[in-house]
């Protein structure tokens, strides 16, 4: 059992930390999933995890679990499809990455469509348009985020805090 349980603050049993990948132990839940307060703060106070897979299944379970107010904190941790680039730089490096700053050659039109539509989502569902970009262009996203405008709150919402973990997980398979 000792040796289990440095295992399990170790990660010994999988140098990766992170169930197979080249990392170099468990992800920063911080960084998996954009300092979200009541999630990270539950990830935070469960850790150690042996994996950075159990950590997302973990949190996956917790989003669940957290009342309405506490999953619409956790979406609004992420920064605005679209959003200005420094803006989204501060907030999150991951994110300006994924988001393709860092070699945009978004549209102005385009930009200025998902901060309109950005408003309008938020207006109507009372959280953040949150979508895993999956390494699309933001302009592919304008027709996503309109498509996604006319479905139910309860629907965005399952589906926000999906694309939340579907962030994470690939921001784990990310890791160098």
């Amino acid at each position: 059992m000792r040796e289990l349980s440095g295992q399990l603050k170790t990660g010994k049993e999988d140098p990766t930390g992170r169930g197979g990948g080249r990392g170099k132990g468990i992800p920063n839940p911080e960084r998996l999933f954009e300092g979200a307060g009541p999630l990270v703060e539950r990830l935070r106070a469960e850790s150690p995890f042996i994996s950075g897979a159990a950590m997302v299944a973990r949190a996956r379970q917790i989003l669940a679990e957290l009342g309405e107010a506490e999953q619409i904190a956790v979406i609004n941790a992420h920064p605005r499809i679209g959003e200005n680039a420094d803006r989204v730089r501060a907030q999150s490096a991951a994110s300006y990455t994924e988001q393709g700053y860092d070699r945009d050659d978004t549209p102005p039109d385009a930009l200025l469509r998902l901060a309109r539509l950005n408003e309008a989502y938020e207006q109507k569902f009372g959280f953040r348009f949150v979508v895993f970009v999956n390494r699309r262009p933001k302009a592919a996203l304008v027709a996503v985020l309109e498509a996604r405008l006319l479905r139910p709150r309860a629907e965005e919402l399952r589906t926000a805090l999906a694309d939340i973990v579907a962030i994470a997980e690939d921001r784990l398979r990310q890791e160098p």
